[in-house]
């Protein structure tokens, strides 16, 4: 066989293993979830995102080359109760009917060591984006790698709780944010 093509024929392979390799990053739905935590009136209210996707694209020994998105289906916000339930797709809170998806797009991964990042990215909620830094904790069990983080948005900043519910005092502008990302095929940290 000739050299050039067997080199040629290498690097082909090579390509599309690690085209391959890539493709089985997959996140596990029933093991992710993202949590919201505001305060009203001074007490701790939890809410979740039924529904999200979530791309990774990182070699956990060149993070810097790495990327990161979630996608977040608003009208599956939930709070446990019916009525608060009812009103979150409304315009004044989520506008689900004009934005029914919220997006984090990563701009930068940093490696901080021992399975710690900082992720730098965009955060759009309601059409407004907003530069957000989210500390990332990586753990590794068999074949799942579990991305975990917390980082606070500005509910203002997105305006979410519009009108009489834009007092701070009522509902805290601070609600924290919590995920757990369960991913198979991430190479080892």
């Amino acid at each position: 066989m000739n050299p050039a093509f067997r080199l040629l024929c290498t690097l082909l392979v090579a390509t599309a293993s690690a085209a391959t390799a890539q493709a089985q990053v997959r996140l596990q739905p029933a093991q992710s979830e993202v949590v919201f935590v505001t305060r009203q009136m001074g007490v701790p209210v939890e809410g979740r995102f039924k529904t999200f996707t979530a791309a990774l694209d990182l070699d956990p020994k060149k993070p810097e080359a790495g990327s990161v998105s979630v996608q977040i289906t608003m009208l599956s916000g939930l709070l446990g109760v019916a009525e608060a339930d009812a009103e979150l797709p409304k315009p004044i809170w989520f506008n689900v009917a004009k934005f029914p998806e919220a997006t984090f797009k990563s701009t930068s991964i940093k490696s901080e060591g021992n399975g710690r990042f900082l992720v730098n990215g965009k955060l759009t909620i309601k059409g407004i984006s907003r530069d957000v830094t989210v500390p990332v904790t990586i753990t590794q069990s068999g074949p799942n790698s579990t991305a975990t983080g917390t980082f606070v948005v500005k509910r203002l900043d997105h305006t979410i709780g519009q009108e009489e519910w834009a007092d701070t005092t009522v509902v805290a502008n601070d609600v924290q944010v919590k995920f757990k990302l369960t991913f198979t095929g991430l190479g080892p940290l």
